[in-house]
């Protein structure tokens, strides 16, 4: 693809990425959202599955380029995608935040149009015990929370001034902790989902192929390096 090209296509990708959160806040302001049996329910899973998808979606680059050379350009868009990814994850986050766990909201939107600027503060301390008590009970919490902090990490050390400082190979060590966060947000999906439910395998499926091709990679490198190896001695 011409260089010229790439900043349409990234522009066009930044769309396709924000139409499920546009979608979202559509449902809630002409009240089709309300009319779910379960709004928050609703947000919980929505969110959390645009974050496994952009997730996925940022892993499958890597893959279709080595197969495919007429796709390298797709690297370009697997930062952003990742991204992303980290958005919906966070979205997802701020669901059980602000409400799932009893934050008074209103409470907190009331003290800033005061201008008590720490009302929202003050609200997130008053349930603090709350969520530290459900994130030591509530395993699925601790996975998903794990997954949360790996992808936060990713997305902080995501732009190019870090790569420099941190150096080409660190940097590759920390980001490949990307298919951790794959495989503990896998984990928290199957544990929030009821015991009998199957909704979770087909992302596990991708995300098992994803892993399996990265390591038949690794593999096949290993054996190229040693097969050269082999021919320079000889």
């Amino acid at each position: 693809m011409p260089n010229r090209a790439i900043p349409y296509v990234k522009s066009l990708v930044h769309l396709l990425c924000l139409l499920p959160a546009l979608f979202l806040l559509r449902m809630y302001f002409n009240g089709t959202l309300a009319l779910q049996a379960d709004p928050v329910n609703y947000i919980t899973h929505f969110t959390g599955d645009w974050a496994l998808w952009m997730l996925l979606g940022s892993l499958t680059i890597t893959p279709l380029r080595r197969l495919w050379s007429g796709l390298s350009w797709t690297i370009r868009l697997r930062r952003m995608i990742g991204l992303y990814a980290f958005f919906y994850a966070t979205l997802h986050l701020l669901t059980y935040v602000l409400l799932f766990s009893g934050y008074d909201v209103p409470a907190a939107m009331a003290g800033l149009r005061a201008g008590h600027l720490s009302q929202p503060w003050t609200q997130l301390k008053l349930i603090w015990p709350t969520m530290l008590d459900d994130l030591k009970k509530r395993k699925f919490i601790q996975v998903g929370f794990g997954a949360w902090l790996i992808l936060l990490l990713l997305a902080v050390t995501s732009p190019q001034r870090v790569l420099r400082a941190m150096g080409g190979k660190n940097w590759a060590r920390v980001h490949r902790l990307v298919y951790l966060a794959g495989a503990m947000a896998c984990v928290h999906y199957w544990w929030l989902v009821k015991t009998g439910v199957r909704t979770p395998w087909k992302v596990t499926a991708v995300l098992s192929l994803l892993l399996l091709l990265r390591v038949g990679y690794w593999l096949g490198k290993k054996l190229k390096t040693g097969k050269v190896a082999v021919a320079a001695t000889s």
